[in-house]
């Protein structure tokens, strides 16, 4: 198998019945795109498809919804008011929560891009939702701009930064494995949360268990793969995996299809769709190693 130490020491995601529907398997709501990124949010949302969650719900701004619709029919979409820039308005927040009522996870931020009406939408998101949130991009970017809302989530939360959005987040932006997943380790203790500190070898951790990625390659340093982590961890959490080990699942699983991906394309011309791919192969592997 390329990349990785043997499935058996990472999470078990349970055999699914015979008898099983997709109510049984969640309901995962992505909230994020924008006017010239309706790209990032439908990558999460057929991520969540590709991972296992039930159904998909993409809330998204009206201006973009029919191009995020057009990717794939297997998600539904809802619209949100959106503001002149074609970015989700804040008045959109109570729509949000009623979809959110509905769901079993929330996913915020791919493609949501950057005003203080969305800072301020999702900090009330994070500090309002009793339900698991996986926050990533821009939605980071809102809660580093709303420090105060960090160290109150109301439910489990898995934050998916890479460098640049750790460093916003906390001040430092720490390098080698160690510091990394020191750094990673205060982070999420200190909110109360766990913490994926994404690139080489990245840090899945909830301050007390600390975990270090094996797959991945440096293929997946291109856009898009990030949106397709987000999802793959909505997906996990929708099916009950505890937010620690989706995380590290997911984690896993996107390195892995990243490898699957660049032994058969070559690392050069990897892209986010490709994990997509290649996602059923990775989840074949890790069933296959499973049962030996």
């Amino acid at each position: 198998m390329p990349g990785g130490d043997p499935c058996p020491s990472l999470p078990c995601l349970p055999v699914r019945d015979v008898d099983a529907h997709k109510g049984r398997f969640g309901l995962a709501l992505v909230v994020g795109g924008s006017r010239g990124m309706a790209g990032a949010v439908a990558l999460a949302g057929m991520a969540a498809l590709r991972s296992g969650a039930g159904l998909v719900r993409l809330a998204v701004p009206d201006v973009c919804l029919e191009t995020v619709a057009g990717f794939e029919p297997a998600y539904m979409t809802v619209p949100l008011a959106s503001d002149r820039a074609g970015r989700i308005a804040f008045v959109a927040l109570a729509e949000i929560l009623r979809q959110a009522g509905k769901a079993t996870v929330v996913a915020c931020g791919p493609g949501m891009g950057r005003s203080l009406g969305l800072d301020a939408l999702v900090a009330r998101l994070f500090t309002a939702l009793d339900r698991p949130m996986v926050i990533d991009a821009d939605g980071l970017n809102a809660l580093a701009r709303r420090p105060q809302a960090l160290g109150r989530p109301a439910g489990a939360r898995v934050l998916t930064p890479h460098p640049g959005e750790f460093a916003r987040l906390c001040g430092e932006k720490p390098a080698g494995d160690g510091q990394r997943a020191d750094a990673a380790a205060r982070l999420a203790r200190r909110i109360g949360a766990v913490v994926v500190l994404k690139g080489h070898r990245t840090v899945i951790t909830d301050g007390v268990s600390t975990a270090i990625n094996s797959t991945g390659n440096p293929g997946m340093a291109t856009g898009g793969t990030g949106d397709v982590l987000t999802g793959l961890v909505a997906g996990l959490l929708s099916q009950g995996l505890p937010a620690l080990d989706a995380a590290r699942l997911a984690v896993y699983l996107h390195g892995l299809a990243g490898d699957l991906a660049a032994r058969r394309l070559g690392e050069e011309s990897l892209v986010a769709g490709d994990l997509l791919r290649l996602l059923p192969d990775a989840f074949r592997q890790y069933r296959e190693a499973r049962s030996e």
